[in-house]
């Protein structure tokens, strides 16, 4: 039986987690989306004010995924939770359990710290997620759509003046 561990992610480990971002970029068929690079990744984990947090899955001391998050807040609960950005395990560990391990990571930081919200997107093809989600507990929010300005659009929408 593999050894499957956890550990937060340490600056050596970002050009790895960049690595994977490609591969989940691949996967999700958005390679050319994913220009981030490892001055950006070692700034938002490890620069002065990180905002975003990482952790590592390895077996047997190989790194075979990672989990992206930050905290998120919702007004009606006056709470902090976690909102997962990106899960990935590589294609030779899938099936193993890691994803399961990496989710149950993360909702232990949420119960430990009294978060009482764990939540992420799922693109709405990839079924196979879908039902590991489902498996572990999670419900799809179908009733919520969401919205997303970037680019050109993002910067129109800055220069708008507001209607009176």
């Amino acid at each position: 039986m593999p050894q499957i561990s956890i550990r937060p992610a340490s600056n050596p480990d970002v050009p790895e987690i960049l690595d994977m971002v490609g591969e989940l970029a691949e996967f999700e068929h958005a390679r050319g989306e994913a220009i981030a690079t490892v001055a950006d990744f070692e700034a938002a984990l490890f620069g002065n004010s990180p905002s975003v947090f990482a952790v590592i899955a390895e077996v047997d001391g190989v790194t075979a995924g990672f989990a992206l998050y930050f905290k998120n807040f919702s007004t009606w609960l006056g709470k902090h939770g976690l909102y997962l950005e990106d899960l990935y395990v590589r294609p030779a560990f899938r099936g193993q359990g890691i994803g399961a391990h990496l989710l149950s990571h993360l909702a232990q930081i949420c119960v430990d710290n009294g978060y009482p919200r764990f939540e992420w997107w799922v693109l709405d093809w990839n079924e196979s997620a879908r039902n590991v989600y489902g498996h572990l507990g999670a419900k799809a929010l179908t009733e919520w759509i969401p919205y997303r300005v970037f680019g050109d659009a993002l910067n129109e929408l800055a220069g708008k003046e507001p209607r009176s």
